[in-house]
């Protein structure tokens, strides 16, 4: 709530700008904005008996009728819209929003379609942070889809998955295209980020990828004998282990892994 009331009492005593601005601990630019919506409205001090502070709010800074006509737009429908967005993994709000102006010409343009979704989505989860220390985790992945790479000689085309690995503190990724997803490729790009990164972490934290993960479960889940053995045994006689198996992220709760 504004300190509108304040700043008129204050004036009305005497007080500069300055002064009121510290005794209300707001911005000196902030009391001439009052003082002057104040001049401009006829408004003193004191105001009426039976005005409150949303009325004298209400008088001193009316609602701008653009601002009116923009409440009165449709709204869409952001449950069905998530569940859209959550269903089908190639679907963006561009194309939602491009979906939503064709049905409303004269609704929201792009960014504040965007911002009032995010601002519904804030409403409906619970966000738990999580703290990282440097050099501690190491989270690993493989990132979605597969892309193309083109041959130069012959055009071409071949599918090829992406390797990504991300340190938990800092967001430092690393990434590499690998011909398939299999366990000599996901040992072979876990060596190549060591090498990118300078050293290893404390802990490397895949997801639930059948490359690094035999059995999923929340608890104990089973890793591939192979990934353990390369990357646990011969690091602990050099104080170092690399892979933790019960800090798999949960196969439900996926914000368990809040990197890749």
């Amino acid at each position: 709530m504004r300190k509108v009331k304040e700043v008129l009492r204050l004036r009305a005593l005497g007080l500069n700008q300055h002064q009121i601005a510290r005794s209300c601990s707001i911005a000196q630019s902030t009391v001439h904005e009052y003082m002057k919506a104040a001049e401009a409205a006829g408004i003193g001090w004191p105001p009426p008996p039976d005005w409150d502070d949303r009325r004298l709010e209400e008088v001193l800074f009316p609602a701008r009728p653009e601002a009116a006509d923009r409440r009165r737009q449709a709204l869409p429908d952001f449950h069905a819209l998530r569940q859209e967005l959550q269903s089908h993994k190639h679907l963006t709000l561009q194309l939602v929003w491009e979906e939503y102006r064709q049905t409303h010409p004269g609704g929201y343009g792009y960014s504040r379609f965007c911002d009032l979704y995010r601002e519904w989505v804030r409403r409906q989860d619970v966000v738990l942070r999580q703290s990282h220390r440097a050099g501690e985790k190491l989270f690993v992945d493989w990132a979605g889809d597969t892309i193309p790479i083109y041959d130069p000689h012959n055009g071409a085309v071949e599918q090829v998955s992406v390797f990504v690995a991300v340190m938990g503190a800092s967001s430092y990724t690393f990434a590499k295209a690998t011909l398939r997803q299999e366990l000599p490729h996901w040992i072979g790009a876990h060596v190549e980020a060591f090498e990118f990164f300078g050293g290893v972490p404390e802990m490397v934290v895949p997801d639930n990828c059948r490359t690094g993960v035999q059995r999923a479960c929340r608890y104990e889940p089973d890793l591939n004998p192979t990934y353990v053995a390369g990357f646990i045994g011969p690091r602990r006689n050099h104080g170092h282990t690399v892979v933790r198996g019960h800090l798999l992220a949960s196969p439900i709760v996926t914000s368990n892994k809040p990197r890749v």
